[in-house]
């Protein structure tokens, strides 16, 4: 009984390892999908899916990629492709109008546009305005205008909320990325050593390419024009830049009448928030006071650069308070260029109030 125990555990053994042995076999043999696999039946998009989707169908049209060559009146051609320099736009009005950043088109000649339909257009400028890093640009002719994009408001924006950019990284046109807006109220330093302020920071992903192009929020209107990237390695790295919307519908009408647009201010030089907090000081630090300028008329002290000492802080303009330079900046701009603001200083410890003209600081540089 023992013995046939043993070979009938032998046998089975055997069995076992044969068994395993063509395993491989067979599963090739009768488990391998040689004819085309079902397509699965899936389920409707995700709400959030949907949206995405329709806002891109919707306004990629009115998104474009600019391209120009710097220091050339030559076209673009393949063979001279480092020469070239691009970035997005997107269609401003029905008469061709395209809006971009400044440093897209600034020292190009030979302009083009590639709409989505991949039809390039010859564009020219129409003006610029450097201190907010926007630019218009036209199209030579406007029997292929997409339709312009529905503009919306960064008044009421809200940290957290969505965000969707639409551009041409690295010439790949057409891309979208999503994120969310990841504060607000920052301050972007843009060419003339100004600063645009209340400027929107997003975590859709912005690379080169994108500059110019639109940020957008879930209803699909524009509430920022991406400008920038915060990164050493000069791609996305989760924070980019966009010049809030309410300054772009300011901005724009005025460089489309004109070719420019006025820059109100007092001239003054500020310090940082930063600065202002480590001092312990609530308001705005006068680092100094541009020659001729309205402020150093009025006789506003900048900081004492021998004896190391602050001179006036700024607290408050027509008696709203300062605290962030946004705070003055915008007082000062809802005033514009011929208006008058009242400043509350701080000097030596006490307050004193006095009565500025807003003038032009860009055609006094």
């Amino acid at each position: 009984m023992t013995d046939r125990f043993v070979r009938i555990l032998g046998v089975g053994l055997v069995l076992l390892l044969g068994l395993w042995l063509v395993q491989p076999y067979l599963q090739r043999q009768f488990l391998a999908a040689t004819t085309p696999r079902q397509v699965e039946a899936r389920g409707d998009l995700a709400a959030f899916e949907r949206t995405t989707i329709e806002i891109f169908d919707r306004v990629s049209p009115s998104v474009v990629q600019v391209a120009g060559r710097a220091g050339s009146n030559a076209l673009l051609n393949a063979e001279q492709e480092g020469a070239v320099q691009s970035g997005t736009g997107f269609v401003w009005d029905q008469a061709g109008d395209i809006v971009t950043n400044n440093h897209v088109v600034e020292g190009t000649n030979g302009l083009v546009v590639r709409l989505s339909s991949d039809a390039v257009a010859d564009a020219e400028i129409v003006g610029t305005a450097p201190t907010y890093d926007l630019a218009v640009i036209r199209l030579k002719s406007t029997q292929q205008v997409p339709p312009p994009i529905a503009v919306g408001t960064s008044a009421d924006l809200r940290v957290g909320q969505m965000a969707l950019a639409i551009g041409n990284p690295f010439g790949l046109d057409q891309s979208l990325t999503t994120g969310v807006i990841s504060a607000l109220k920052r301050r972007l330093p843009t060419s003339g050593g100004r600063e645009i302020a209340n400027v929107i920071q997003t975590d859709a992903a912005i690379n080169p390419g994108n500059s110019g192009g639109p940020l957008l929020d879930s209803a699909g209107r524009l509430i920022g024009v991406n400008t920038a990237i915060y990164s050493p390695s000069g791609s996305n790295a989760g924070i980019g830049f966009a010049i809030p919307v309410d300054v772009v519908n300011r901005v724009v009408p005025e460089v489309i009448r004109t070719g420019h647009v006025p820059v109100p201010g007092i001239g003054v030089v500020l310090g940082s928030e930063s600065a202002s907090t480590r001092l312990g000081v609530h308001g705005i630090i006068i680092v100094r006071t541009v020659p001729g300028s309205p402020a150093a008329r009025a006789g506003l002290r900048g900081i004492n650069t021998s004896t190391r000492t602050l001179g006036d802080v700024i607290i408050s303009a027509n008696n709203k308070p300062v605290r962030r330079l946004a705070d003055l900046t915008d007082e000062i701009e809802q005033v514009g260029v011929g208006g008058k603001v009242a400043l509350t200083l701080e000097r030596g410890g006490t307050s004193t109030t006095v009565t500025l003209d807003v003038v032009d600081v860009a055609a006094a540089s």
